[in-house]
């Protein structure tokens, strides 16, 4: 299999993840102008697993490395497949409260809060668990993001007071809405990655523990986890859905092939990013690997400030907000990584 042997790889694998968890709901976006966004969910959902079996079968099954795909799951532990499999369900209900927190209230309301906790909590949660850098500065580095956020967070409330044609009253219920979605799912989405780095040996990819799985094959029953608890939590959702009336799987299968696809795009970079976040946390270390992955929310931010235009009647005051966010967010980021250089 293919193994991550530089620190510098390792970092690089961070960014494309970040680059993937900042875009993905872009998708969502453009789906939900004519999709409800459970049933785009579940071609999301249907992404993932499929990245996760392409990148076993691929990335997963060459070189003479570690051990190839098949190999490591016949031998995996059930303890360890469980452990990954919780991942899997701890992450989806996760996710489908941050994608609902998205349709009610946008990516500038999700993406600071629920992925800022995130951040905060999965940092120290996975650092507990394998302390690999140095503790000083990758904290400075998480408690500079933290003000990116809240400037990030300072900046939209700023901007909605100067944007015309929308008022208060209009924007507050689903902003309330968005906001605890939100803040719960940052909460259950900092523990699903200590779950999933459990499953396998972080420490030796190269030769990993008999019972242990490989990031690839951890991947795969994570990935089955979000499938199959899919069934439960979105069928939920479906009947009793947050916002809207009722839908159901007679809707889903009435959308055409452009529509689905959309999803299974989200799902598909969604996949890559937690595929490369976990085949670099051999080399950086989970807390690191994973502190970097969830700087998405800078990437979410240039989503929306230059490609959906979501800060165009902002003020000059909000501007210089941003301006100040993009740099603590970039200053944050390279503590992080010199955290473990």
């Amino acid at each position: 299999m293919f193994i991550v042997q530089e620190y510098s790889t390792a970092v690089l694998f961070c960014i494309i993840t970040m680059l993937c968890w900042g875009s993905w709901a872009n998708t969502q976006k453009l789906a939900q102008k004519t999709w409800r966004f459970e049933l785009f969910y579940w071609d999301y959902v249907i992404g993932i697993l499929l990245f996760s079996i392409m990148s076993a079968l691929t990335l997963g099954s060459i070189g003479n490395e570690g051990r190839s795909f098949t190999n490591d799951l016949l031998q995996a532990d059930s303890s360890n497949i469980t452990s990954a499999l919780i991942g899997g369900v701890i992450f989806n209900a996760a996710n489908i409260l941050f994608s609902a927190a998205i349709a009610v209230a946008g990516m500038a309301v999700a993406f600071p809060i629920g992925i800022g906790i995130a951040l905060v909590l999965g940092v120290i949660l996975n650092y507990a668990v394998a302390q690999k850098g140095d503790p000083v500065f990758l904290f400075i580095g998480v408690a500079v993001i933290i003000v990116a956020i809240l400037l990030h967070a300072i900046a939209y409330g700023t901007a909605n007071k100067t944007r015309p044609n929308i008022t208060d009253t209009t924007a507050k219920p689903g902003v309330q809405k968005g906001i605890l979605l939100s803040v719960i799912a940052g909460i259950l989405m900092s523990f699903f990655y200590r779950f999933i780095a459990a499953s396998m040996d972080i420490e030796n990819f190269q030769l990993p523990a008999p019972g242990k799985m490989t990031p690839y094959t951890a991947v795969f029953i994570f990935s089955l986890g979000i499938f199959i608890s899919n069934f439960i939590f979105n069928t939920i959702l479906m009947r009793k859905p947050i916002t809207g009336s009722p839908t159901n799987y007679t809707a889903y299968f009435k959308g055409n092939f452009k529509t689905h696809l959309v999803g299974i795009l989200g799902g598909l970079i969604w996949g890559l990013g937690n595929s490369f976040n976990l085949i670099a946390a051999g080399k950086a270390g989970p807390a690191i690997s994973y502190g970097l992955g969830q700087g998405a929310t800078l990437v979410a931010a240039c989503w929306g400030v230059f490609i959906w235009k979501e800060f165009k009647h902002a003020s000059g005051s909000t501007n210089t907000l941003l301006t100040a966010m993009f740099i603590f967010f970039i200053i944050g980021i390279g503590l992080i990584i010199y955290a473990g250089s």
